[in-house]
């Protein structure tokens, strides 16, 4: 392995390793929300609302700051993010008030919007032509974070109390050292410009054929497929656990091991999805993904605790599949705006997940816990809108890497 090789996927382990760390710390919030409810006597309305607040500060900045860092990079702008996550933590574990709630939780969404479209800008300079298998092991990294984050509310938070979020913060100051290290490398070899051309390139001769109308209604699908996956994936994130202790009396910590399994399936899914789409094309692993769950997710509601818990493990495997290969075709779509995509994306990702997490609340206060999951199973039906999406050709960039790509490899 040449000596090039082996630093880009340090990088690549390093931005997953921090990414595990940020949305382990991120995901504290939501895993908490059966102490919170309990301590601060709150309604599923306004714990939605929590969630909504967290999400919009986290979703509504990520374009803007993927839009600056694709023309005027920012090396060390992913140390400088993780500092608001910290400072989130502290507020949240404070916090005697319902305001106070909302302000750490928007706090703590600052810290999200910064780290995601450039690491994930940082992970596309590091991919090589694998770009859909080091999204993947990108996304891999925040879904274990992802689900690492219950099981340290149920360890942690569970015996100790709210105060002890404050003491998850010591991560931050370890994913500040690694992200300072993963800056050094970005500024020193300047990547941005050949990590576009490297994506003008692989799509130059599927993506000229297209027109400004094509690749807007492309977008337009991308942008829906986003919504409805994350809505759906919101009401498991927010409510999976209420669901379980509603309808198979489960307790706290049980439901939050449920969940912990479930997040588990959906970091297996994101991997196999980024590879697969590499290998087979990135339009047949959206359309099979999203479309694949709708007959899972319409018989779930009316499984037993065994059925409910196969379901949703399969659920959460296929449906996860499509993310990654959802980014990397938006950035093959739209070459030269790696940041811009990435951070549209992802900012969509988490309003989404806020806005749903919101509206669901509120159909759960208005009728019971269990109709959440019967309205949500029809949201994979969306996922027919993939056949609209025209085929970029990703298995062709797998066989044929760039000539920029070969001369960085040679020098």
């Amino acid at each position: 392995m040449k000596r090039q090789d082996r630093l880009a996927f340090g990088v690549l382990f390093s931005i997953c390793l921090c990414h595990g760390i940020n949305d382990l710390l991120q995901s504290l919030l939501s895993a908490t929300y059966p102490i919170i409810k309990s301590q601060f006597h709150l309604t599923f309305t306004e714990i939605g609302f929590v969630t909504l607040a967290y999400q919009l500060t986290a979703s509504l900045l990520q374009p803007a700051v993927g839009f600056l860092a694709d023309r005027r990079p920012a090396p060390f702008s992913l140390p400088f993010g993780t500092l608001f996550t910290f400072a989130g933590l502290w507020l949240l574990s404070g916090a005697r008030s319902y305001p106070f709630l909302v302000t750490g939780a928007c706090v703590l969404g600052v810290g999200s919007s910064i780290f995601h479209p450039e690491s994930s800008r940082v992970a596309r300079m590091a991919a090589g032509n694998r770009p859909g298998f080091a999204q993947s092991v990108f996304q891999v990294g925040g879904t274990v974070g992802s689900a690492l984050g219950p099981v340290g509310a149920a360890i942690v938070v569970g015996r100790w109390g709210q105060r002890s979020l404050g003491a998850f913060s010591a991560l931050s100051v370890v994913s500040t050292c690694v992200l300072t290290s993963v800056g050094f490398w970005y500024k020193r070899h300047g990547i941005p410009r050949l990590a576009s051309s490297h994506a003008g390139a692989i799509v130059s001769r599927a993506r000229a054929t297209l027109s400004t109308t094509r690749v807007t209604l492309s977008m337009t699908v991308l942008l829906i497929l986003i919504f409805s996956k994350f809505v759906y994936l919101a009401s498991f994130g927010n409510y999976y656990t209420f669901y379980l202790m509603h309808r198979f009396s489960l307790s706290i910590e049980n439901a939050q091991w449920h969940l912990f399994v479930l997040s588990l399936s959906v970091a297996a899914g994101l991997l196999a999805g980024g590879s697969l789409g590499d290998r087979i094309g990135r339009k047949q692993i959206i359309w099979a993904s999203i479309l694949g769950v709708l007959p899972f997710a319409l018989a779930l509601p009316y499984m037993n605790l065994f059925w409910t818990e196969v379901l949703t493990v399969l659920i959460g495997f296929i449906l996860s599949s499509a993310f990654p290969a959802i980014v990397v075709y938006g950035q093959e779509l739209i070459p030269g705006s790696v940041g811009m995509v990435s951070g549209l994306f992802f900012g969509l990702s988490f309003g989404a997940a806020g806005l749903g997490a919101g509206l669901l609340g509120e159909l759960a206060d208005a009728t019971d816990i269990e109709r959440v999951y019967r309205v949500c199973a029809f949201l994979p039906a969306l996922g027919i809108l993939a056949a609209l999406l025209p085929d970029l050709g990703g298995r062709s960039a797998l066989r044929q890497p760039s000539p920029q790509l070969r001369r960085f490899r040679g020098a």
